[in-house]
């Protein structure tokens, strides 16, 4: 068989999918298809119904790849059928039952805080004074200036969404550790990571690796597709 050819990307709480550029950039001009979820970071139901219809659209097997909070969303989201694999990129990779605040809710001693502000009408907001050392401190300070300044509301029904049987447990698992991300700690992820029965990666870059380190996401991607195509 060949290699997977259909990638599916979905995006984290405060951004949307614009930041998969790079990455859509690079597989599309090596001969992927590439859709892109644009999540309302309302509800983890909502979010998981957005990636669905996507999924559905697709004309064969599918990777799906999930940055950050969007880790939850394609662990339930994966359980359909045309998902031949699923990649995680510095993600949330819950078990049955989780959502992301039992993840968040103990830290690995002296991880740094998400500079969270108090939620405004049900939504969280991060700090913008403080986003780019939490979230992208590897990209040039007007990128991260722009993406402070256009965060998108993400609401509690989502960071307190669970999920069903995870994706991982029965779909082959690739997830890339961001070895300097302040968001979620990379001792985290490595746990997430080996409790999923991932193949991992690593590799510098924040939070935003996904935007900074697009090549690292490309090749992992590429990855799962070719195992999942064989």
């Amino acid at each position: 068989m060949s290699t997977v050819k259909n990638i599916v990307l979905v995006h984290g709480g405060f951004v949307d999918g614009s930041g998969w550029w790079g990455v859509h950039e690079r597989l599309v001009n090596d001969g992927y298809h590439v859709s892109i979820v644009q999540n309302p970071t309302q509800s983890l139901t909502d979010d998981v119904a957005a990636t669905l219809r996507v999924i559905a659209q697709q004309d064969g097997p599918v990777v799906l790849v999930g940055h950050s909070y969007g880790g939850v969303v394609v662990t339930e989201a994966g359980r359909h059928p045309k998902v031949a694999a699923l990649v995680y990129i510095a993600a949330f990779a819950p078990k049955e039952g989780e959502s992301v605040n039992a993840l968040i809710a103990d830290p690995p001693p002296g991880a740094p805080a998400a500079p969270l502000l108090p939620p405004q009408n049900g939504f969280l907001f991060l700090d913008r004074e403080r986003f780019r050392e939490s979230f992208a401190d590897d990209l040039p300070p007007a990128q991260a200036r722009f993406m402070a300044d256009s965060q998108v509301p993400w609401g509690l029904e989502a960071l307190n969404g669970r999920v069903g049987e995870p994706a991982w447990l029965r779909k082959p698992t690739w997830y890339l550790v961001a070895a300097d991300d302040r968001m979620i700690p990379p001792l985290a992820q490595r746990a997430m990571a080996e409790r999923a029965g991932a193949t991992v990666a690593e590799a510098p870059g924040s939070h935003a690796i996904y935007v900074s380190q697009p090549d690292a996401v490309v090749d992992l991607v590429k990855q799962a597709a070719a195992s999942a195509g064989a």
